[in-house]
């Protein structure tokens, strides 16, 4: 089956590439545009850059020590999109692979010398990844080969030490592929680097062994901490080894800590990481807006984690969690034409960036950037939305769930199904039938979405369920629903049809007062959507805004004349986007010589309107300032 993640038990089992089709639709648009156009970007940079050439043996090396990882990721890509340049760069990769299994460019012939930061067998990881994607979408062949010869030098290598690496992830990729191919020495041996992990194995660092989760065994921790990425790829790989093994023990732990995590060390957005210096998840609580990191391969890996729990458990709000990412984070990174990206994703940025054409010598910045001296979130993003359809929709013995709203086709079985929806723009989404087949069909309901009505029958005269009990119906009726899983069980025929419709009113949002840099503010949100104010030029300045939340915010139809025309190939057009109006107090106080005084500062200044864009859009008019949380004016 064509999946990134297939483990061999839990509560629900993904539907793979093959049974999930995506439309056109908001990720359907966003699947074709990375095919088409990001994954060729990022093989022109790294072949520009020289990261590819390295593989040729070209002297001197490029690029940082791990860029042998951008390759395998950008080939992990490709696995999933049947791109058809991957045979060449696979062979350009094989070529470079030592006798024994031994392949990297940067470390060959000083081998293993430094584990905290030498990142050996991290790119070892995402090389296998990309073999796991090539043998489940393709089958054997030359960099399965090299997968599995790469794999075998690991295990004999790395067995019977105490040793691992510095960046986690070549734990999940050992176990995914033994889950492709049973080989249980691949299993073992990531089980194995998860039980070395905080005895310690690593040495210490100015950031402290935490920054590797080297501080604690895995058992031991309460929350996701250090160096957001590499937690979350651990905390991956975690739960792999958990399920595969049976250690309910193991997995209760990683749920503990996603849970502290979740509540207390998490953005709006789904974001995670609030320090810049050693890219972090920060303290309880500590979630500064402009200083929020929020890497794109943290949202990335925050996805990948939360996919895994939801497999394992079936709860509902590990799907709730990795949509708010998908929607804020991931749909964020990437420019409406594919071509640039976000590395950082604050939650406020002060002053416009300065353009940029060339390579970014810097993580943070307030406009995408087409290449980074670090470019480990394009071609993150690449993976990622190549194997999309695969986090979409999973099966039980009971029927098909449906956790994240697309329009496309999906099949399990005898039972296909045509999900057609406007979704995050509108809250409607109709699952008709197309091919009969007993069981339960069931529709993720958000946590936000109080008040959502379902619907299922035969389709009616206006194309929606008929609920009105006419004699052709077999099963029919109406429904409020609560968050969780609408279910709906019968036996289905051709042209029934489910309706799920989601109240999309926008809503202000206010945070825990324990996040300090958040006290008296408010955020606005519509359906999965997070949304911010976006100022070009800053014109308004949105230091001087405050938000009258005793008026409600009104959604309107996005003005063409806001934003450019966007090429259906690169997203939803304008036309379909919606932007809120929020009653705003614009203007900065009476007296600015000095910003502290005996009472609360009250804002003085006109009434105006102000209108808010999708937080994913932001950025793609030119340099802007931004904002997400507006101070309260009342």
């Amino acid at each position: 089956m064509a999946n990134p993640v297939l483990p061999s038990s839990g509560v629900l089992s993904p539907l793979g590439l093959d049974a999930v089709r995506p439309a056109p639709g908001f990720w359907g648009d966003r699947i074709a545009l990375n095919r088409d156009v990001t994954i060729a970007h990022c093989q022109e940079w790294e072949e520009r850059e020289g990261w590819i050439a390295n593989f040729r043996g070209r002297l001197p090396r490029k690029g940082r020590e791990f860029s042998d990882s951008e390759i395998y990721k950008l080939l992990e890509a490709m696995a999933w999109a049947d791109h058809p340049a991957l045979p060449e760069l696979a062979e350009t990769v094989a070529r470079a692979q030592e006798g024994d299994g031994y392949l990297n460019t940067r470390w060959t012939g000083n081998r293993y010398i430094d584990f905290e930061w030498g990142h050996e067998l991290y790119c070892y990881g995402h090389l296998i990844q990309a073999g796991v994607a090539r043998l489940r979408m393709h089958g054997e062949d030359r960099l399965t080969e090299v997968v599995r010869r790469a794999a075998d030098h690991i295990c004999r290598r790395f067995m019977d030490t105490s040793e691992t690496c510095g960046h986690p992830v070549v734990e999940m990729a050992l176990v995914e592929l033994y889950r492709a191919t049973g080989t249980e020495r691949y299993l073992e041996m990531a089980r194995r680097f998860v039980e070395r992990r905080g005895l310690p194995a690593l040495a210490e660092i100015p950031f402290g062994r935490a920054y590797f989760q080297d501080d604690l065994p895995v058992r031991r921790a309460q929350s996701l901490r250090g160096h957001a990425v590499r937690a979350l790829y651990l905390a991956s790989g975690v739960v792999d080894v958990a399920v595969e093994t049976g250690d309910e023990e193991l997995l209760k732990a990683v749920e503990a800590q996603w849970e502290r995590a979740v509540a207390r060390r998490t953005h709006l957005t789904g974001g995670m990481g609030s320090r810049h210096t050693d890219e972090s998840f920060g303290e309880d609580y500590e979630l500064p807006p402009d200083r929020a990191y929020s890497e794109t391969c943290a949202g990335i890996a925050s996805i990948m984690l939360a996919h895994r729990l939801l497999l394992a458990t079936g709860d509902a709000r590990y799907a709730d969690v990795a949509e708010r990412t998908l929607y804020n984070v991931l749909a964020t990174a990437v420019a409406l034409d594919g071509r640039s990206f976000f590395y950082a994703n604050p939650l406020r940025v002060r002053v416009p960036a300065v353009p940029l054409n060339g390579v970014n010598h810097a993580a943070e910045g307030g406009l995408r950037s087409p290449w980074f001296d670090v470019s480990c979130c394009p071609n993150n993003i690449a993976r990622t939305l190549a194997s999309l359809p695969a986090y979409m929709a999973t099966s039980d013995a009971g029927g098909v769930q449906i956790h994240h709203f697309t329009p496309g086709e999906i099949t399990h079985g005898p039972l296909a199904l045509r999900v057609e929806t406007g979704y995050p723009w509108s809250g409607g989404v109709r699952v008709r039938v197309l091919s009969g087949g007993s069981g339960q069909i069931s529709l993720r309901v958000p946590a936000w979405a109080k008040g959502a009505t379902l619907a299922y029958g035969p389709a009616g005269p206006d194309g929606g369920a008929d609920t009105g009990g006419s004699n052709i119906s077999h099963m029919s009726g109406s429904r409020e629903v609560e968050p969780g899983y609408a279910v709906v069980a019968g036996d289905w025929r051709p042209g029934d049809e489910i309706r799920l419709d989601l109240p999309m009113a926008p809503r202000w949002t206010f945070p825990d007062r324990r996040v300090d840099a958040l006290r008296g503010s408010v955020a606005v949100e519509r359906g999965p959507l997070v949304y911010c104010a976006e100022s070009v030029a800053d014109e308004p300045p949105l230091a001087d805004v405050a938000a009258r939340i005793s008026s409600a915010p009104i959604d309107r139809p996005a003005d063409p004349a806001a934003g450019p025309t966007v090429d259906p190939a690169a997203g939803p057009t304008v036309d379909s986007v919606v932007e809120i109006e929020v009653a705003v107090v614009l203007g900065a106080p009476a007296t600015d010589d000095w910003p502290y005084g005996p009472v609360p500062d009250a804002p003085e200044g006109a009434d105006t309107v102000l209108r808010l864009v999708p937080y994913h859009r932001w950025g793609n008019r030119g340099p802007a300032t931004m904002r997400v949380w507006l101070p309260v004016a009342d």
